[in-house]
C-alpha cells in the first residue's frame, strides 16, 4: 500500500491510467443502466424500469454540434439531449483550459486504444512506426472527417433543417440507436471494429491519431489553452526519452514550448524525463510548472463543473416522458 501511494506521488502516468481506468468503468456503467432503461421499453414494461442515465448523451457529438448551432442561432437549448451539449462544451472548456487532456484522461475509446498498444508493446518488445511521412499525411485524414462535419452543420445547415432534426424521432432515439451499434452490431459495423482494434493493437492510438474528428476538433481549441508542455534547454541532455514517451510522436527535446495540436497533456514526456524540472506543464504569463496533482485537479475540475453547470441549469436530464419512450422505442428500427 505504501509502495503503491509512493508511486502515485510521484508517477503521473499510473495516476492518469488510474483516472482513465475509472472513467472507462463509469462509462460501462452507464451502459448498462441504460440498456437496462431500454429494455424496460422495448419488453413493453416487462422488465424494471431504472432512471436514464444522461451521461451517454456524451456519445453523441454530432447531435450535439447540431445542438450548438441552434442555440446560437435562436437561443434555445435543445432539452431532447441537453446532457449532449452540456459535455460537448465542457469537453471544449477543457480543451480550452487544459489542452486536449479529454482525449487522454477521459474518452474511454482513447483510454482502450492506448492499452491495447501498451500490450502488445509488452508482449512482443516491439513498437512499429509508420514512415514519418505517411504518419503526417494520414493525420489530416481526422481534420478531413472535421472539415466535413463543420461544412455540413455548420454551414449547409438552414435553420429550418436544424429544427425538424432536433424535433424528430431519430433524434430522440439517437442514443439508442447508439447503443444497439453496441450491442447488435451489424456485420460491416463488426469488420469496421475489429479492424480498428487490430491496426491499435500495433499502432500507436491508431484511431486518435489519424480517425477521430473529435480530437481534431478538441485540438484546434487547444492552441491557445495557457497550459503548455515548456523544456528547460540548458538542463536538457538530449536523452531523447521524451520523445519515445510522446504517444503522439512530437519532438520534445526540440521545443521549448509544444503548441502542436496533437499534444493531449498526457504528461508521459515529463514522467520520463531523467532531469529535475527541466520538463513541465508550464503556464502562459508565469514562470512556475503546474504540478503533476495540479494539472490532475485542474482536468478533473473543469470536467466536474461543467457537469455541475448542466444538473444546476436544468440542462441535464431530457424532458421526454415515459410516455414518449413507450411509443418510440420499439419502434426503433423504422427510423
Amino acid at each position: 500500500m505504501t509502495r503503491l501511494l509512493f508511486q502515485l506521488r510521484h508517477n503521473l502516468v499510473l495516476r492518469r491510467n488510474l483516472i482513465q481506468g475509472g472513467f472507462l468503468c463509469w462509462c460501462l456503467y452507464l451502459g448498462f443502466e441504460f440498456s437496462r432503461f431500454v429494455n424496460h421499453y422495448m419488453s413493453y414494461g416487462q422488465t424494471p424500469r431504472v432512471e436514464r442515465p444522461p451521461g451517454v448523451e456524451a456519445f453523441l457529438p454530432i447531435g450535439a454540434l447540431v445542438s450548438l448551432k441552434s442555440w446560437l442561432l435562436n437561443g434555445t437549448f435543445d432539452p431532447v439531449h441537453p446532457a449532449a451539449l452540456v459535455l460537448f462544451l465542457t469537453f471544449i472548456a477543457m480543451a480550452l483550459l487544459s489542452r486536449k487532456s479529454f482525449c487522454s484522461w477521459i474518452c474511454p475509446v482513447g483510454t482502450l486504444s492506448e492499452w491495447l498498444w501498451r500490450s502488445q508493446e509488452r508482449l512482443s518488445g516491439k513498437r512499429f512506426r509508420l514512415w514519418r511521412r505517411v504518419d503526417s499525411a494520414l493525420r489530416g485524414l481526422k481534420y478531413l472527417l472535421l472539415f466535413f462535419f463543420v461544412k455540413l452543420i455548420l454551414f449547409d445547415m438552414p435553420a429550418p433543417a436544424l429544427k425538424g432534426f432536433l424535433s424528430s424521432p431519430y433524434w430522440a432515439l439517437s442514443d439508442v440507436k447508439m447503443l444497439h451499434f453496441f450491442t447488435t452490431p451489424s456485420l460491416l459495423s463488426l469488420i469496421v471494429v475489429l479492424l480498428l482494434v487490430v491496426l491499435s493493437f500495433f499502432i500507436r492510438q491508431f484511431w486518435c491519431r489519424y480517425l477521430c474528428p473529435y480530437g481534431a476538433l478538441l485540438g484546434l481549441f487547444s492552441w491557445p489553452s495557457p497550459c503548455r508542455i515548456t523544456r528547460d534547454p540548458a538542463g536538457c541532455t538530449s536523452c531523447g526519452r521524451c520523445d519515445r514517451a510522446c504517444p503522439a510522436s512530437l519532438q520534445v527535446s526540440r521545443s521549448q514550448r509544444v503548441t502542436s495540436p496533437e499534444c493531449t497533456a498526457c504528461l508521459s514526456c515529463i514522467n520520463t524525463c531523467p532531469e529535475e524540472k527541466v520538463l513541465g506543464m508550464g503556464v502562459s504569463g508565469s514562470r512556475k510548472q503546474l504540478s503533476g496533482w495540479s494539472f490532475t485537479l485542474l482536468v478533473l475540475a473543469v470536467f466536474a463543473s461543467g457537469v455541475v453547470w448542466g444538473m444546476l441549469s436544468g440542462h441535464w436530464h431530457s424532458t421526454l416522458s415515459d410516455r414518449d419512450y413507450l411509443q418510440l422505442i420499439p419502434l426503433l428500427n423504422r427510423f
